[in-house]
This record gives C-alpha cells, structure tokens and sequence, in this order.
C-alpha cells in the first residue's frame, strides 16, 4: 500500500532533478494505471484526514525514494502534539483468522490480561505495513523421513499425512496474523492446534472440532512421540519463524517505528508462555522441541530490534562532521602498535591485516560514510577474512573465532580512547557496540550459510545445548547470569553474550574431524605450551607472518 500523493511527490523530486517538465497529478495517475493494469485505490485514514492510497504497489526495499519517505514520516511524527502519537488502542475483540479460526471477546479481553498487557497495533496494520516484507510466502517444507522406523501402534500413513497437511495449515495461519500483526492471535492458533480445550468458544472451537476430526487427539498425543514427526515439526518450525523473522524485519539497519518494535519485542517476551501454555497435554517431548525453536525465534528478534535501535542512534553520530572529526583526531592519538602487541599474544593475527583494517576504518571514518556504506564495509572485512575457509569444514569454527578476536581488538582501543580522557568517547562506545552486535549478525548467517541451514536453526542448537547444560549443571546458569548483572557496563555483557556462544559449542567442536582441526594449527615453528609461554612477551617481531586464525598455543 502507498499514498498517492507520495508517489506524485516522488515524481516531481525526479522530474526537478532531471530538468524535466511535469505532467498534473491526474495525468500522473492515469499513466501509472496504464502501467500497472488492475491497479486499485484505497481510501485509508480517519473521517476528515483520510487519503488515497495504491492498493498493491510498494517502494522496492532498495531504493532511494524509500529513506526519503522515511524522513519526511520522522519529521512529521515530530511535528505531532504529544498526544497524537500515543493512539495505539488495544483491541477488545479478536478478528477473524485464516482458515476461520477465531475466538469470542471474551477470551480476547483474557488473552489481553494474560500477556502482560501485550499492545496489538493490528488496527495500525496499514500504517506499519511499509515497514514489513509482507511478499513473502510460506516455503515448502521438507519430506518427512521415517527412517526406516516402525509406526507406532494405531498409527498408520494416511495419521501422518493428515498431521503434514494440518501443521502446513497451522504455519499458514501464523504467517498470515503475523503479516496483519494480530500478534496475540499465536497463542489462539496454538491452543487450536494442539487440542488446549475441547470447551474453545466460537469459530476456535469449530476449528478444533473439525481438526479432531480429520487427526484425533489420541493420534496427536502419538505422534507427538514419535521421532521422525518430532524431528520435521522441528525443521518446519525453523522455516517458519525464519520467514516471521524476514517479514517483521527485512531489513535490521532499515528505522523502525519505536511503536513496531515495542510490539515485536513485548510478543518475543510472550512466546515461550504461550507456547508452554497452549502444549500443557501435549508429550514432553514434542514440547521440548517447540520451545527450543519458539526461544531461538524470540531471541532472534531481541537482538534484532536491538540492533536496530543502535543503528538508529549510531546513524546521527556518523552524520555529524564535528563527532567525525574529533573521532578521527582521537583515533589518531590510539597506539596502534601497542595495542597489536598486546592483543596479538592472545589473537595471534597478522600484523599486515590488523594494519589494514585500521587504515580502512580511518580511511572510511574520513569519507563520513554513511551506514550503509559502513555495513558494506564491515561485510567485505568478513568475506576478505574467511575467504580461505569458504567451502572448508573448517568454517565454522573459524568465524566464529574471527568473532572473538574481532571483539577482543574493538576492547583494547575502546580501552585506550578511556585511558585517554578521548572527548568522542561517548561515540566510539556506541558505534563500537552497533558494529560487534552487526558482526555477530554478520558471521550468524555466514555460519548458516556454510551449514546449509537457517540461522534459526544455528541459534536453537545453541540453545538447546545450553537447556541441556543449565539442567545438569544449575549453578553454571545462575554464575552467568551474575556475570552480566554485575557487570560494569553493556560492552562486558555483550562480550560475554558472544564468548558464551562459542564456549557453548565446545563439546560439538572436540569431535571435529582430524582434517578439521589441521586446518587451525600453528605453524611447523611452533613451541610447546610451557611455564614460561604463559608470561606475555615484552616486544613481538614485526615480521611475525603468523596465520590470522591459528589455534592452538602462544608463542614466546
């Protein structure tokens, strides 16, 4: 959807700038309807402020139009009295929901008290829908293997057929509230599907009588145990909150109505419960698998909205030439040389590639680019970085541990600008902690990638390892959690957040392959790890050509 008058405005900016003679906004309406045949119009807004809007037609994700409209919303928004911008009204009765679930205004006005006073922006839908990636459609999901495995007694194949096609139907309709941001219409779809109560009122209770019918409950219960069902929910479920993820957030530096991320951030906080709620009949088993992907998706979209809240702050600093300017005055009093000693005993990179990269940052910090030029920038240092890993087993583990070092090297000049007294400390801090959390963004998907699978799906095996963990071990999770309470400031809690993630898959990484591991080893000149290796050296060679990723001891 796109107000008419936004396009013409985009139009006459275009024409000014190519010393083009416009045509009148009836004649521009006229030929974009030749162009896009069928096109409809909508009237939208309130009685008195309402405008025509293009009903199917949308600005491309790319484009420069899209940032300008963006602008001209923000400077509008601040030219509103206070009490115009808090209109977000909770809704008191449950719209319809695909495939005709629905559920009474009763148990909407429960299901509002129940999630913490969680706000549905849904009567907003069309405000917020430039924001979101609504073209994006269910994927297919993958066959179910039975791997050769007997079916339990009184299942046959026409009972796993029916569950496909219902759990494909139950994915639909997530997607589709998501879409119109009924976000509190989820526990409703889940309670649904999985039988919460035979006493659901409404076009709910219909539904869930007709699914009894094509898949009874007892067969549900059964197949709920049952290991290859268990194992395609799961990677159904990670196709489908990676697609919710793509939708809410297509693009994580893109600004964001504060309005939207409070809603996607307070239902992130509401997953788990509803989902532990709506399965409470539900077998252990397949409970332990929704949950492990229901948390990878709301800690998704945490960090993700977090992300983009420091983008947002970040972006005023890099467009002021006074902060740039005494950022790079101060960046040139750092020693770099000094911090290359001292971090290079635990990093053990290349002196040519640190040098580089600070000369780059400089370099790109002087042009005062913007920050997408800046997140260019940090994407081609991870492409250039593991390029000699690409395609190699030993992928992995090596950005992961490009990671590590990546925010052990932003620490130690962070650390130099305190010492200092730097006056742009205050915005090397922020823009420090937007580019960690976007590497970690970065190399999240890049491990994806090289793994064949979604980053949803890398996320809940490291939190499925650490549930598994914390349950054997309660004092570790109680240790960690004190860690970062008592923490100094956000830059050791996200240093922490990233040291864990590593550290989680320390138990997968000891049974890597033999070829694997060769290919993170330090060079034949290498020397035994003893007492003294230990002690930090008090000056490194300068010709040291060691490896960018060499695992293993410190050389003296």
């Amino acid at each position: 959807i796109l107000p008419r008058s936004t396009l013409y405005c985009h139009y006459l900016l275009h024409c000014q700038e190519q010393k083009l003679e416009p045509v009148n906004a009836a004649s521009f309406g006229k030929l974009i309807r030749s162009v896009f045949m069928g096109l409809r119009t909508r009237r939208l807004g309130t009685r008195g402020n309402s405008k025509y809007h293009y009903y199917g037609l949308r600005i491309k994700a790319s484009s420069s139009l899209l940032r300008l409209m963006e602008d001209q919303q923000h400077l509008a928004m601040r030219q509103q009295p206070f009490s115009h911008k808090q209109r977000l009204k909770p809704v008191h009765k449950l719209e319809g929901i695909t495939n005709g679930t629905a559920a009474s205004g009763s148990s909407s006005s429960q299901q509002q008290q129940g999630s913490g006073g969680l706000s549905d922006i849904s009567t907003q839908v069309q405000q917020y829908q430039q924001f979101l990636d609504a073209s994006r459609a269910l994927p297919e999901f993958p066959e179910l293997d039975l791997q050769g495995k007997a079916l339990p007694e009184g299942i046959e194949l026409e009972h796993i057929k029916s569950f496909q096609l219902l759990y494909r139907e139950h994915c639909e309709a997530i997607l589709d509230v998501m879409v119109n941001l009924q976000f509190t219409l989820v526990e409703t779809l889940w309670k649904t599907f999985w039988r919460f109560s035979e006493s659901q009122a409404g076009d709910a209770g219909t539904m869930a009588v007709e699914s009894e019918k094509r898949l009874p409950k007892s067969c549900l219960v059964l197949l709920c145990k049952y290991d290859p069902v268990l194992r395609w929910s799961h990677d159904c479920d990670n196709t489908l909150y990676q697609g919710l993820v793509e939708i809410l957030i297509p693009d994580v530096l893109r600004p964001i109505p504060s309005a939207l991320t409070q809603a996607i951030r307070n239902f992130a906080k509401s997953l788990e419960s509803w989902l532990t709620n709506a399965m409470m009949n539900i077998p252990e088993e397949m409970v332990r698998i929704k949950v492990t992907s229901a948390s990878a998706f709301a800690q998704t979209l945490r960090r993700y909205t977090s992300l983009n809240h420091l983008a947002q702050a970040a972006r005023a600093v890099l467009q002021n030439t006074a902060q740039i300017n005494q950022m790079l005055s101060d960046l040139n009093r750092v020693d770099f040389a000094n911090v290359q000693e001292q971090a290079s005993w635990v990093c053990r990179c290349e002196d040519r590639v640190v040098q580089r990269l600070e000369q780059d940052f400089k370099l790109t910090l002087q042009q005062q680019n913007s920050l997408e030029q800046w997140a260019a920038w940090l994407d081609g240092v991870v492409s250039q970085v593991l390029k000699p890993y690409q395609s190699s087993t030993a992928f992995p583990k090596a950005a992961k541990l490009f990671l590590l070092k990546w925010s052990f090297y932003s620490s130690m000049v962070i650390r130099d600008l305190t010492l200092r007294s730097a006056a742009s400390f205050g915005s090397f801090h922020l823009i420090r902690l937007l580019y960690d959390e976007y590497m970690y963004y970065l190399i999240e998907h890049r491990v994806a990638q090289a793994k064949g699978e979604t980053p949803i799906a890398v996320m809940g095996e490291f939190a499925s390892l650490g549930r598994s963990l914390n349950s054997m071990d309660p004092d570790k999770g109680t240790e960690a959690s004190t860690a970062i309470i008592t923490g100094n400031n956000h830059t050791f809690c996200s240093n922490t957040h990233q040291t864990n993630c590593a550290l989680e898959e320390e138990e997968e990484e000891e049974e890597e392959s033999d070829d694997e591991c060769q290919e993170l080893v330090l060079p034949a000149d290498s020397v035994p790890l003893d007492d003294e290796s230990l002690e930090p050296p008090t000056k490194l060679a300068r010709t040291d050509q060691r490896v960018l990723f060499a695992a293993g001891p410190a050389e003296n």
